[in-house]
């Protein structure tokens, strides 16, 4: 099954997302499902479910220690021409913490994973047909600031990858578990 750790924000905080991406939403992007908005702090790929306990262990233990922290949904960025994503400002180190934390758990779990590189806090929020402009897009939303919220889990999140082959298909997100910060490792 393909995994992932992420921090899935609050109802409040994606509506106050949703009303921004209504103002610039059109179909010259392919926009990510709402369902799907999410910060990922580690992608581990296919996962074999002999691993899973081991690696629920370990992200017990990467929630335990980590504290609470606030975050907030901020602004807006790309990845070349291919994404358009918004931020997060608030407590980026805690966040950048509980993504290594996640990525050491998976590893320490027995789970490949892809070379390491410097966590950069996104949610990404559509993706380029190709030829289209990100730059209207960046201008619109560079000036949105959301209202801080408490992070207060840690989720394993499996990506179930579309089989029908229609177009527009999307992966569907499934949170097989979450565990609070700073919460009982069990």
């Amino acid at each position: 099954m393909r995994l992932f750790a992420a921090v899935v924000p609050p109802e409040g905080a994606l509506a106050e997302l949703r009303q921004a991406v209504q103002a610039v939403r059109d179909e010259r992007l392919r926009w990510t499902a709402e369902e799907g908005w999410h910060f990922t702090l580690a992608f581990m790929g296919e996962v074999q479910e002999a691993v899973l306990p081991e690696l629920y262990a370990r992200m017990a233990r990467a929630a335990h220690r980590t504290a609470p922290f606030a975050l907030r949904l901020h602004g807006s960025g790309r990845f070349g021409d291919r994404a358009l994503w918004t931020g997060a400002a608030g407590g980026i180190d805690d966040l950048r913490m509980l993504a290594e934390r996640a990525d050491a758990a998976a590893r320490r779990a027995g789970v490949p994973m892809e070379q390491h590189r410097r966590y950069k806090a996104h949610l990404t929020l559509a993706r380029s047909h190709g030829g289209t402009a990100l730059r209207p897009y960046l201008d619109a939303l560079a000036g949105f600031e959301g209202t801080p919220w408490q992070v207060r889990e840690l989720s394993l999140i499996r990506s179930n990858l579309p089989t029908g082959g229609g177009p527009g298909e999307r992966p569907r997100y499934e949170v097989l578990e979450a565990w609070p910060l700073g919460g009982d490792p069990g």
